[in-house]
């Protein structure tokens, strides 16, 4: 029997705020225990997955249906597989075709449902959904890969591992929409439901039955080219492919959005460090679990691939640390608050990408005490909304010297801290980042620019009477409304907001998307630009017909 985790209470604090909130610090998380996709393995392991509906032409064109039951409870994904010439695939948003559309379902659906969907599904913007259908995306083909996968599976050979170990997938993803889009399900609908309670919950379940989609695809269109000498995808090739992704700045606006969602996530994470940090007798077989994960790590970081010279030297940075880490780990021998002083080492000696990503890996031999914490990842954001109107003027003044000292020393006078603008684009109204002196459109700027938006409210509270009530300063300020909100907010969440300057020129907007995706669970981070990214999700994780027996450990795990 496991002895029990002596925890030593308030032995260490909580990171602080003015420490990890800073952009280049955030786009250094790495996916760990609490990311969302492997909540999602563990509340759905012991559900029955099945295969509703196969119906695939020679050509791999045609249905799916793909259900997930407990109970009287079930979700499904119908997938629709469309020709699709090579010219008219694109993973930009504005893209029309693409190879597979698919749509979580709430329940079983019944053919009517599937020929209604069909209808229009595929046509995503231009179709309609109801609320019956919780989540809808769209994929495209790893065109290279999954015809290398084909045409070895047709000849009764299994594929090059080092070929697919290097891109990581069949198919990616370009986007996937929920809460209302399209006519789908809004989230209250749903948000009762126990199983459903992790953020973002029905995402990870539609990605997951996409990876299931795109193995099944393969296998079958081998079979049809030669069905005498075709093979399955061995499991321990298929196991190692995830799915792919293409974000875009979709993404970044939304964690500006949600402040206390933010909080909410970062403190988990900061909890979680805190928990292990404070372990105070760690056992051989716990060094030993996190010595594992070490080891296939550094294995595992030698198969990202980039063309982006900003991501090659994280990675390259990242590397360098976790071999200085490994040569200091090797020799340090177990002691009293062990993982402590493991941290304090990371700390002192790497950089942000190996400090973050050594968090991450001291979760692992806890997942008792650390998964927990995913319960608490969720918030009623509208409950924390509320202006107190009777509050004083001085109090504001006080909270953004305390919380936002940061930003009072930056003159928003310079061009170069004004000099980008967040806006809706017109045809698919997605967020856009430009430059202000450069280009059009700045009077439909996104209220995005928190950090300029807080020191005008400072300037201006810092002239009225500091005993004056909040209500009375917003008489005559009512364009600060929303700005007196969100430093309220800041007052109870510490980790509401992102410490750094969202319109300056020195932004790099994918440090807000990589901090999401860690969150996803997201590896293999491959900038195209400084604005959007390619990523890699459900890789190693098990098949769907291994989810009850599987264990947490396959983050780890390497295709070579």
């Amino acid at each position: 029997m496991k002895t029990a985790v002596q925890i030593d209470k308030d032995f260490v604090s909580l990171r602080p705020a003015s420490e990890i909130m800073k952009l280049s610090r955030l786009g250094s998380f790495h996916q760990s225990k609490l990311s969302f996709l492997r909540s999602f393995i563990r509340e759905f392991k012991d559900w029955n997955f099945q295969t509703e509906l196969f119906n695939l032409d020679k050509n791999g064109y045609g249905e799916i249906v793909y259900s997930l039951s407990s109970g009287s409870k079930s979700y499904s994904l119908i997938c629709f597989a469309n020709h699709l010439k090579d010219s008219e695939r694109s993973d930009r948003v504005i893209a029309k075709k693409w190879d597979s559309s698919f749509v979580l379902f709430d329940g079983i659906p019944t053919q009517e449902d599937i020929q209604r969907l069909k209808n229009n599904v595929p046509l995503q913007e231009k179709g309609r959904t109801t609320t019956q259908e919780l989540a809808l995306s769209r994929a495209n083909k790893s065109v290279r890969t999954f015809e290398h996968v084909v045409q070895f599976l047709s000849e009764g050979k299994q594929p090059d591992k080092n070929i697919l170990s290097k891109v990581g997938y069949l198919y990616r993803t370009t986007a996937v929409y929920g809460s209302g889009k399209f006519g789908l399900a809004d989230r209250f609908r749903i948000a009762d439901r126990k199983e459903l309670q992790g953020p973002f919950r029905l995402e990870m379940m539609l990605v997951y039955f996409v990876r299931k989609f795109t193995v099944d695809q393969v296998n079958h269109i081998a079979k049809e080219k030669n069905p005498a000498q075709a093979v399955m995808l061995d499991d321990d090739i298929a196991r190692n492919l995830g799915i792919g992704n293409s974000t875009g700045l979709g993404m970044a606006p939304f964690i500006v959005n949600h402040p206390t969602l933010l909080h909410q996530w970062i403190v988990a994470r900061e909890k979680a460090l805190q928990i292990v940090r404070s372990v105070k007798l760690v056992s051989t077989e716990e060094r030993n679990i996190f010595q594992k994960y070490l080891n296939q790590s550094i294995n595992n970081i030698e198969t990202w691939t980039t063309d982006s010279e900003y991501q090659t030297n994280k990675n390259n940075q990242l590397r360098e640390d976790l071999n200085s880490f490994q040569k200091y780990f090797s020799t340090k021998s177990i002691n009293d608050h062990f993982w402590n002083e493991v941290y304090l080492w990371s700390s002192q000696n790497l950089r942000d990408e190996g400090i973050e990503f050594i968090v991450s890996l001291m979760m692992e031999p806890y997942g008792n005490l650390v998964e927990p914490l995913c319960n608490e990842m969720s918030i009623n954001e509208d409950e924390h909304f509320t202006i107190e109107g009777s509050r004083k003027a001085g109090e504001v003044k006080d909270i953004i010297e305390n919380r936002y000292e940061w930003l009072i020393p930056v003159d928003f006078q310079k061009q170069e801290n004004i000099s980008n603008f967040w806006y809706y684009s017109k045809n698919k109204q997605e967020p856009r980042l430009s430059n202000r002196f450069e280009e059009d459109g700045s009077e439909n700027e996104l209220p995005l620019a928190i950090a300029r938006d807080i020191k005008k409210l400072y300037q201006e509270i810092s002239q009225v009477d500091q005993e004056s009530t909040i209500a009375e300063f917003l008489l005559s300020h009512q364009d600060l409304r929303y700005v007196v909100r969100r430093v309220f907010m800041s007052e109870k969440f510490p980790y509401s907001e992102i410490q750094d300057n969202t319109i300056a020129d020195t932004i790099i907007p994918i440090d807000m998307l990589r901090l999401k995706l860690s969150y996803f669970g997201a590896v293999k981070f491959d900038p195209k630009s400084d604005l959007w990214l390619r990523i890699t999700m459900y890789q190693g994780a098990p098949l769907a017909h291994e989810m009850k027996f599987s264990d947490d450990s396959w983050p780890y795990k390497s295709l070579l």
